[in-house]
């Protein structure tokens, strides 16, 4: 392939080629909790509820792992692109080093907080009980998950897709094949309830992180752990945080949000709370399909714009926009044709399942509207504008919900958190239409030919952007 087909090819075909690998691995990724979900549903409604307050503990603990891996990730791009390979190990390598660092710093605080955690929004000692078990279980295996995305990074970072699907995938696989075997107690393997959920992921993530060790020492890659760059270099260790902090607070923002709504919701009934994680699980389904197609266009849409084709950029803007909103059309024809079906995979009592119901009505009304700020914000980060991003990002997940959903439902009570997320939709898309508008207007400098062929190389492997 040539080295400007970034800008030759044909932009609809280039984005899914780009796109679909993104998708699958997303996908792929989110099952883990989806599956867990389904089969803890069938213990009881507590456990499912149990379940729902410890996700956002579990989704800071995957934001922090991914977001320092698309620091480790975007660095070791960098330096590929330039040439410079002895820089590219020694960001591998200590990359590595701080990710095993926060593996155990995680696995610490997040099992000593988790009781203190949960009682903040409930007062059923049941559900606490089980929430405390899931978790111990759970982040036992932080440090897998760290080093995990750790090497996921690594490896996409010099264009090995393969082997974090096929990773990914037997990970998934295991998971789902023991869930019900270790939570249910079939053939020989005892009957474990919750923590079996638990412990089915984290065998999953653990098999996952032995297929990525096994590769990298039976096929090396362009990129070494070496033992004498283990010390941290301080300009290193500032690079790699400078871009995998705003990541992880991008990523980390929704675990901020969730509890709040919590803690909203739990003034009222246990069941929204419940229901608040259904459709957490549900929306996945939904979100992940158009943040891939982002990813995919990330790397395209700062290319070109490195080259100074505005008008590509614009075309690439627009077709990744109209491919995100079809989705969210699905998505929320889905929401207002079957809402209590899928509610039901996760619970069998009436009142919550009408509960849902109205709550998945609603939100989703804001789907379509959202694929603006999803595609906007992906946009701006392929820019380069971090800052621009994060802003778009805390609009939709801090500043404009969490005041609303407070006010709405003084007046409103659940209903009114629900009308939340498509009032903050609308808004938030105005704010990143505005946003977008104003960092596009900035034209870049056109580069040269070599510059142009250093930044292909450094954003040419699609994962280099992959969260």
């Amino acid at each position: 392939m040539n080295d400007t087909f970034m800008k030759e090819k044909p932009v609809l075909p280039l984005i899914l080629s780009m796109s679909l690998p993104m998708v699958l691995s997303m996908l792929v990724n989110s099952l883990y909790n989806i599956v867990d979900s389904f089969f803890v549903a069938q213990i009881s409604e507590e456990a499912m509820t149990a379940l729902s307050l410890v996700y956002p503990v579990q989704n800071f603990i995957n934001a922090a792992g991914i977001g320092f891996g698309v620091g480790i990730n975007a660095v070791i791009a960098f330096y590929l692109g330039a040439g410079d390979h002895e820089k590219t190990d020694q960001a591998a390598t200590q990359g590595l080093v701080l990710a095993v660092i926060h593996g155990v710093v995680m696995t610490v605080c997040c099992i000593a907080i988790i009781p203190v955690f949960l009682r903040m929004f409930t007062s059923s000692e049941a559900v606490i009980e089980l929430g405390v078990r899931y978790s111990i279980v759970a982040f036992a295996f932080t440090l897998i998950v760290t080093v995990s995305m750790a090497f996921e990074k690594l490896f996409q970072a010099v264009g090995n897709m393969k082997t974090t699907m096929i990773s990914l995938m037997c990970g998934c696989i295991t998971n789902i094949v023991l869930d019900p075997v270790l939570i249910f107690g079939y053939g020989p393997f005892p009957e474990m309830g919750i923590e079996g959920a638990a412990l089915a992921t984290g065998i999953g993530q653990a098999l996952t992180l032995a297929i990525y060790l096994v590769v990298y020492l039976l096929r090396p890659i362009r990129v070494h752990i070496r033992r004498q760059y283990i010390l941290p270099s301080k300009k290193m260790v500032i690079k790699l945080y400078s871009i995998g902090i705003p990541a992880t607070l991008n990523l980390a923002l929704p675990s901020l949000l969730i509890s709040a709504l919590n803690a909203i919701l739990a003034a009222y009934s246990e069941v929204y709370i419940l229901v608040l994680g259904i459709y957490y699980k549900l929306q996945t389904f939904i979100y992940l399909p158009a943040n891939g197609i982002v990813q995919g266009m990330r790397p395209l849409i700062g290319y070109n714009y490195g080259a100074g084709e505005h008008k590509r950029v614009s075309q690439i803007y627009q077709i990744v926009l109209c491919m995100s909103g079809i989705i969210m059309v699905l998505g929320t024809a889905i929401c207002l044709l079957i809402p209590g079906q899928l509610i039901g995979l996760f619970t069998h009592t009436e009142a919550t399942i009408q509960a849902g119901e109205t709550a998945l009505r609603i939100i989703g009304a804001g789907f379509i509207v959202s694929a603006v700020s999803v595609t906007s914000s992906g946009a701006l980060e392929g820019l380069g504008k971090g800052t621009p991003s994060l802003l778009i990002s805390l609009c939709r997940y801090v500043v404009v919900i969490i005041p609303a959903a407070f006010l709405l439902s003084r007046f409103l009570g659940a209903v009114g958190v629900w009308n939340t997320f498509w009032i903050t939709e609308v808004i938030t898309a105005i704010i990143s239409i505005y946003v977008y508008r104003k960092v596009i207007a900035k034209p870049a400098e056109p580069v040269n030919g070599q510059d142009e062929r250093r930044i292909r190389a450094a954003v040419d492997s699609p994962a280099r952007l992959c969260r």
